[in-house]
């Protein structure tokens, strides 16, 4: 019990053998001056600016706001959360658009050809192509930004939930036939929980490029957000906030996959059991 207890441990902690070996890379070399701190700030410098950018700029005062409002009053959480704020709201409106067209492309042929041709040609084009036209539609602020959000998580949610109803075993649905399954019923209670883990690794990606789209859409369209932070941070040439920006960014990207995984995971026991017999 121990030997194993300890192997899982020793698993983990590999994990930040190369992290914390670059950490320490990045450290000498720019204490050294072998690298411009200027341009490449070290790593204490970056925690530090962090921890500024994390902490609230004004004093507090029980007079205007409670300690708990003035805690994260600070302008990294204020930017962070504009940022997950149009992520969610972006890849919830991309997810109710994507699935159900989804389902009904890869359960009826008809549809599907009806369809497919204006998908295939639409799919390649980048998110970030439709700047120029969300601004003109929508003008600044979170529409824009939402718009394109919309964009990079309609696609991927959309062709996994197609090719998830399209590649059920076909030896599910003989059996629901053989037992005089409705086609509602077929759908219902047999292509839909076999194209689940389609679903649920679309709706995967989806989240990850919202997470990416609005980083850049934020550099554009609006004036909050870790992007527009970062941006700021460029003009006047701050290497260590915009290094703590994307550390930032990237700590949130890894807490959003991991509750995906984790929520995959809890979904799709019964798929993993079929998988393990």
């Amino acid at each position: 019990m121990k030997s194993i207890f300890t192997g899982k441990v020793f698993d983990r902690l590999q994990g930040f053998l190369v992290p914390l070996t670059l950490l320490a890379l990045w450290q000498y070399l720019s204490s050294q001056s072998i690298i411009n701190p200027q341009i490449l700030p070290a790593p204490t410098t970056v925690i530090a600016k962090w921890w500024e950018y994390l902490l609230p700029t004004e004093s507090f005062d029980a007079t205007k706001s409670s300690y708990v409002a003035w805690l994260f009053s600070g302008e990294m959480i204020r930017d962070a959360y504009a940022s997950l704020y149009r992520v969610v709201v972006g890849f919830l409106i991309g997810g109710i658009l994507a699935l159900p067209l989804g389902l009904v492309m890869g359960a009826n042929d008809r549809v599907y050809k009806l369809f497919n041709p204006l998908i295939q040609v639409l799919r390649p084009i980048p998110p970030i192509a439709f700047i120029p036209l969300s601004i003109l539609w929508f003008g600044l602020g979170n529409p824009p930004a939402i718009f394109l959000i919309v964009l990079g998580a309609f696609f991927p949610i959309l062709m996994n939930t197609i090719a998830g109803v399209r590649h059920v075993d076909s030896i599910y649905i003989r059996a629901a036939r053989s037992l005089g399954a409705s086609q509602t019923t077929m759908f219902i209670r047999v292509i839909l929980p076999a194209a689940t883990p389609y679903i649920l690794t679309g709706a995967r990606i989806g989240v990850g490029t919202a997470f990416i789209v609005v980083i850049v859409a934020e550099m554009i369209a609006v004036n909050n957000g870790l992007g527009y932070r970062i941006l700021e941070a460029r003009e006047f040439f701050w290497s260590d906030k915009i290094i703590a920006g994307m550390f930032t960014i990237g700590l949130l990207g890894l807490a959003i996959d991991t509750g995906m995984n984790h929520l995959n995971n809890h979904l799709l026991k019964w798929h993993r059991g079929m998988e393990s017999k």
